[in-house]
């Protein structure tokens, strides 16, 4: 009994020893792996990064994306960080840009951002890149894979990455972007935000869902959403529809990375026109759970705690420019920070584009100190 006793001792003290160990080893924001990129550009060095963050129950998860600096090493102290938030390019692991080079040209302007000295952190999200399912449009998980890819970034000696950042996405990256924004105090306090760029971003779920001009995006966009959220939420596919319209989307949505230099295959124009008229009359926000993982998953004007640049273009047919100017005059009303801009004739895909010299000029501006523009009661 007295053996049998010391040998238990023993091992409960070799697992307390062992566990504290595996949690900090797990723990958010630790880099785990990063992968030099031999075929950057040549101003420029990169890593294909494997990282910790954080699941709904604060369960750890591993997540990847890239992080891209200068060439040259800065000789004056940390570089200023920009997280890179992309639009939506699919749910399907295959997907994340950090697989390929995608980075290099799906980031605007990145040789101007790389030649302003800043260090360029983006995060794929999870289940892009990594074994899980892609949570699309789920605001914390957006939040925190992009929060702890800056803290991972300043893992790699060569990045110079430092604690003050801001964070700058497109489409989805602009629902993402917002999300870091509206967790960054509580979540990450280790850095610093300095502003949220948020260019065309998805605000209000139920309305962008609805208002979209474009029936086709919204087909595809519902497929993508609906597969993802009834694999990571369970919520059930049988709201949009028979079996047979169920495993069309469910085949849209796992076959079809957003390819915007290829032409749709004859299978998914046949996929999109079928699930086009399965949510011709249905208003998903009003059924539950969507309704609810809708309100859930939308930002709060009000949670924003840094300036915030907020962009969309009146040609934009896939995030209603309406829903975009009304989040931004909700958070002018909650006494924000906020620059607005509508590009006349911008478009969904040009936006970030067309305004790129504009926004980095805002951004620079965050690092440099002073009073943040803000044109509300102007829009």
């Amino acid at each position: 009994m007295h053996r049998f006793l010391s040998t238990l001792t023993i091992l409960l003290a070799a697992t307390l020893a062992v566990l504290p160990r595996t949690a900090f080893a797990q723990r958010a924001g630790t880099l785990i792996a990063a992968q030099p990129v031999g075929d950057a550009p040549a101003n420029m060095r990169a890593w294909r990064i494997e990282y910790w963050t954080s699941g709904d129950r604060n369960q750890p998860i591993r997540v990847t994306g890239m992080v891209i600096a200068p060439r040259n090493r800065s000789t004056a102290g940390p570089r200023r960080v920009i997280a890179w938030t992309h639009g939506l390019i699919g749910i399907a692991k295959r997907c994340a840009p950090s697989l390929g080079n995608t980075n290099f040209t799906l980031i605007p302007a990145l040789d101007d951002v790389v030649r302003r000295g800043y260090t360029v952190v983006a995060p794929d999200y999870p289940g892009l890149g990594s074994d899980m399912v892609h949570p699309v449009l789920v605001g914390a998980s957006e939040g925190k894979s992009t929060l702890d890819a800056v803290r991972a970034a300043r893992s790699i000696p060569e990045a110079d990455a430092g604690s003050r950042f801001a964070v700058w996405g497109e489409s989805q990256g602009g629902h993402a972007a917002l999300w870091a924004g509206q967790l960054w105090s509580s979540y990450a306090p280790d850095l610093q935000l300095l502003g949220v760029a948020a260019i065309v971003p998805p605000t209000d779920l139920h309305r962008n869902f609805k208002e979209g001009s474009d029936a086709r995006v919204r087909a595809l966009l519902t497929a993508y959403t609906a597969t993802s959220w009834s694999r990571y939420y369970g919520a059930p596919m049988s709201t949009l529809g028979p079996r047979s319209v169920q495993n069309v989307m469910t085949r849209l949505a796992d076959n079809n990375c957003v390819n915007f230099d290829a032409k749709p295959k004859l299978g998914t124009i046949i996929g999109i026109a079928i699930a086009q008229r399965a949510i011709r009359n249905l208003d998903l926000g009003t059924k539950q759970p969507w309704g609810r993982l809708m309100r859930e998953n939308s930002p709060s004007a009000a949670a924003i705690k840094v300036p915030a640049l907020i962009a969309t273009g009146t040609g934009d047919t896939i995030v209603a420019p309406a829903v975009v100017r009304d989040f931004a005059r909700a958070a002018c009303a909650a006494g924000k920070t906020v620059r607005f801009i509508s590009v006349p004739g911008g478009e969904h895909g040009t936006v970030a584009r067309t305004e790129a010299e504009v926004t980095l000029g805002w951004i620079d501006a965050r690092f440099v100190g002073g009073r943040a523009p803000s044109n509300c009661g102007s829009f």
